[in-house]
C-alpha cells in the first residue's frame, strides 16, 4: 500500500468525506473490540484524532496537501486497528447492506455509524469515553452524527437506496451469523435501527 496526499488531490471532497467516515468506523470498533490490544487502541485513537480534524480540512480545502496528508496518516492508523481487532455489528450491517441490497460501501458506513454507537454505548461506557476525548465530542454518538453533517454526509438510508420493505430480510441476514459487539442485537434491535436509518 503506498500513502501518497498528491495523488489524492483530485479525489472529490464528497468522496474523501465518507471514505474518511469507512476509516473511523474501523477506528471506532477497534475501541470497543473485545480483547483488543494496546496498539490497537493506540493506532484507533490516533485515527480518530487525525480524521476527525483532517476530513473538514479536506472538504473546506480540497487542494490542501497538509489536510490530505493529516487524513492519510489516520487512515493508516485505522487501517493497523482494523488489523489487530475484530469488527462488530456496524460493520456487519454494512457488509450485508452493500453486499445484498447494493448500498454504496462508505457512504452506509457514514450514515450507520452514529446509529450504531448510540445502540453500543450503554455496553461499552469507557470505549465511548475514548471516542469521545479522540474527536473532541462530548458524547461519541452524537459528535459522529455532528462530524457527518459537518461533512455534507446523507445519514438516510433511505436516500443511499434501502427500502423499507429490504428491512425485514436485512435484519434477518444480520442476525443469523452475526460478528462480535459488546451489546447483543436480536432482529427486532436490527430492525428498530434500520427502520429508524431510513
Amino acid at each position: 500500500v503506498v500513502y501518497d496526499p498528491a495523488l489524492t488531490l483530485s479525489l472529490p471532497a464528497d468522496v474523501s468525506a465518507a471514505s474518511g467516515m469507512n476509516a473511523i468506523a474501523h477506528a471506532v470498533e477497534a475501541m470497543y473490540a473485545a480483547g483488543a490490544s494496546p496498539i490497537a487502541l493506540a493506532a484507533a485513537d490516533d485515527a480518530l484524532r487525525s480524521l476527525s480534524r483532517a476530513l473538514p480540512a479536506v472538504v473546506a480545502r480540497p487542494d490542501s496537501i497538509d489536510a490530505r496528508t493529516l487524513a492519510l496518516r489516520g487512515a493508516h492508523a485505522a487501517g493497523v486497528a482494523l488489523e489487530l481487532a475484530a469488527m462488530g455489528l456496524h460493520h456487519k450491517l454494512c457488509h450485508v447492506l452493500g453486499g445484498t441490497f447494493g448500498l454504496p460501501h462508505a457512504p452506509t458506513h457514514a450514515a450507520l455509524l452514529p446509529r450504531v454507537v448510540a445502540f453500543n454505548t450503554p455496553a461499552a461506557p469507557a470505549a465511548m469515553e475514548r471516542i469521545a476525548s479522540a474527536i473532541s465530542a462530548d458524547d461519541a454518538a452524537i459528535g459522529l452524527a455532528t462530524l457527518n453533517r459537518t461533512l455534507g454526509l446523507t445519514m438516510s438510508l433511505g436516500a443511499l437506496g434501502l427500502r423499507a420493505e429490504d428491512v425485514d430480510r436485512a435484519a434477518e441476514i444480520v442476525t443469523s451469523a452475526p460478528y462480535a459487539n459488546p451489546r447483543s442485537a436480536s432482529r427486532e434491535d436490527v430492525r428498530d435501527l434500520l427502520r429508524n436509518a431510513l
